[in-house]
């Protein structure tokens, strides 16, 4: 039996430390400092430059990554369980080299990038001196990338983009910009789109306005491409393999999504438990009310499920190390996050009254965060089809009239099943 629902003492011992670090030297940078992403601000990146060197003076910077860009190496079981913990901050990721969306272009790098791509754009990404930006969507096409028109055109020795993309995060602080485009309209989009990596001051680039996502983030830009120019060399990865590009940050990122997630659902959790404590009713506390009672009962079913369920995937992505063989289970940790996000905040929110539903206490944001995770990296609805049209190819149709389980039917096969072997029990006595 290899069950085990332990972590090993040496690996606690830096989740142990981790913990105690973010409680009491990051968690409150969220309250001082606030884009974690802009190192314009001096005065932030001054003050965090320690923070991270204490970071990696415990090898826990960018742990995401192998030993050969700097990193850990660690599976995904030892990322969740890390995650549980940076998920509880916004500049938690930052401090520890692992912030979105820049730790998935890293890994696309990592893969796809040309030895002058990792020297000019990899290693100063995986050191924290410069951003980058993911730039995929597009206003017209939601959730299908089929429908994408940003075009690259070949020119010489140059590749021309032109289109608009929508929701590119934190673009406004970036260095550069991985765009994915099509290259070949006459095949399938999955043979025809390649990706791109774009400088932020490449010509033509326009950020035509950044979109605000209340208690998220003011930066979700909307930008033009109009003849923007960038050299042949800085095509990522194969042409026409945009989409098997994806993959490598896309199938990662919704699952790093959803470890920090827990720790926001315990967050919340945490906050409930505490108000039911501490809030005196007519006749004792609120923790005393059987309906408060069911909250916190149903809250933490719902958390721990989703957890285990979290941690399942990242066990079996670590045994099979194919995203693909996974799907249907990564799928599952997509609908299912948003889901308990919201009801276990909405729960806490609603414990705390009048007070609940003010700027005074995050509950608003983690309820709109709930809708964002319902909507980033494939609205809940285009994961639910995956997952069942993943779950019933392990099934086949019926043979006959009736279905497996019809009691005559089971009940006639059973009964020329015991007498057969009734036959040969009086046989052979």
């Amino acid at each position: 039996m290899a069950w085990d629902f332990e972590t090993d003492p040496e690996f606690q011992a830096l989740l142990d430390w981790a913990d105690e670090f973010v409680r009491t030297e990051v968690e409150p940078l969220d309250l001082v400092f606030e884009n974690p992403y802009d190192r314009a601000d001096e005065k932030a990146m001054a003050y965090t430059r320690r923070l991270k060197q204490a970071v990696k003076d415990k090898g826990l910077w960018a742990c995401h990554l192998g030993p050969e860009l700097g990193g850990a190496g660690y599976g995904q079981v030892k990322l969740g369980l890390l995650n549980e913990i940076l998920g509880r901050s916004t500049w938690a990721p930052s401090i520890f080299g692992c912030q979105a969306p820049d730790s998935g272009n890293a890994e696309i790098l990592a893969h796809y990038g040309t030895e002058q791509q990792k020297a000019k754009y990899l290693q100063p990404l995986l050191d924290g001196d410069i951003g980058s930006c993911y730039s995929m969507t597009e206003p017209h096409a939601g959730s299908d990338p089929t429908l994408f028109t940003t075009s690259a055109v070949r020119d010489g020795d140059s590749w021309v983009l032109n289109g608009e993309k929508w929701f590119n995060s934190v673009a406004a602080f970036a260095e550069f910009y991985i765009v994915l485009a099509v290259t070949d309209p006459s095949v399938s989009a999955y043979q025809g789109m390649s990706m791109f990596i774009v400088p932020a001051e490449t010509p033509g680039l326009e950020i035509v306005r950044n979109v605000r996502v209340a208690g998220f983030s003011d930066h979700e830009a909307y930008v033009r491409y109009t003849d923007v120019r960038v050299p042949a060399e800085n095509l990522l990865g194969p042409e026409g393999g945009a989409f098997a590009v994806a993959q490598t940050r896309l199938g990662g990122g919704r699952v790093h999504h959803a470890m920090r997630t827990v720790a926001l659902v315990r967050k919340a959790f945490d906050m409930m438990c505490e108000r039911a404590v501490s809030r005196q009713v007519r006749g004792g506390t609120l923790g005393s009310l059987q309906l408060t009672q069911e909250k916190i009962a149903d809250s933490w079913i719902e958390m721990e499920q989703f957890r285990l369920l979290v941690l399942r995937t990242a066990w079996l992505i670590d045994k099979h190390q194919d995203y693909l063989l996974v799907r249907k289970d990564i799928a599952a940790i997509k609908v299912a996050m948003p889901r308990v996000m919201h009801d276990v905040a909405q729960r806490a929110l609603h414990l705390h009254g009048a007070l609940g539903v003010s700027d005074e206490m995050p509950f608003a944001d983690m309820m709109i965060y709930a809708e964002i995770m319902g909507i980033a990296d494939g609205p809940t609805e285009v994961h639910q089809v995956t997952l069942a049209k993943q779950l019933l190819r392990g099934y086949q149709p019926v043979p006959g009239l009736w279905p497996t389980e019809h009691r005559p039917s089971k009940r006639e096969a059973a009964q020329a099943h015991v007498a057969a072997r009734m036959e040969h029990v009086v046989a052979n006595h």
